[in-house]
């Protein structure tokens, strides 16, 4: 992470510590942890959300095929224009509950990654509804979603709300091994096989 990145992120969390949701990026481990559910296909349909000053989608970026399809999803405008710069094959959009336009858009069915970096803990109830219904949506047969969690705030209602909803959608639910060397420390949850919409 370079200092360039480290005072964007600074200034996006100063301007709108809602959107950015963290105290710092997210460390090159944890980034790598969160993009190895990205298939090395050249059809492959990779999505990111939330990806703030970038340090996952370079991962996502140096995984998937240059014949993939990416779409990344960022609100803050200055971070949104950094990552075309950082990915320019990527298709950077604003809004996440957009993603069935966007993928329509992209000409795509559906995604076999979505990876997420989207600050879940500041979300009401509603905005998780809306979001995780986005998400089952528009996963592909076979598809994959992966998020993390700070380990610090695990025991929190928020956090334990959050795991319960993400059990109520998925079949399949695997919290992995703490990354400490994040700050703060995280694990990441990997879902598969959305449960029929409700």
């Amino acid at each position: 992470m370079s200092g360039r990145d480290l005072l964007m992120f600074a200034q996006a969390l100063v301007r709108s510590p809602r959107e950015v949701g963290a105290i710092a990026p997210s460390s090159a481990l944890l980034a790598e942890r969160l993009a190895t559910v990205v298939p090395r296909r050249r059809d492959a349909v990779v999505v990111e959300l939330g990806a703030g000053t970038g340090a996952v989608t370079a991962k996502i970026d140096q995984r998937r095929s240059p014949e993939s399809t990416f779409l990344v999803f960022e609100r803050n405008p200055r971070l949104a224009e950094q990552l075309t710069r950082l990915a320019p094959t990527a298709h950077v959009a604003d809004d996440a509950r957009d993603l069935r336009t966007q993928l329509a858009n992209s000409g795509c069915a559906g995604a076999d990654a979505i990876v997420c970096g989207l600050p879940w803990a500041i979300f009401s109830a509603q905005e998780h509804d809306e979001l995780l219904s986005a998400i089952t949506d528009v996963l592909a047969p076979g598809g994959v979603f992966t998020t993390f969690a700070y380990v610090h705030a695990l025991v929190l209602p928020q956090a334990r709300r959050f795991r319960d909803e993400l059990t109520a959608r998925f079949d399949e639910v695997l919290p992995t091994r703490a990354v400490l060397r994040n700050l703060p420390p995280a694990i990441t949850y990997v879902c598969r096989s959305p449960r029929q919409a409700r």
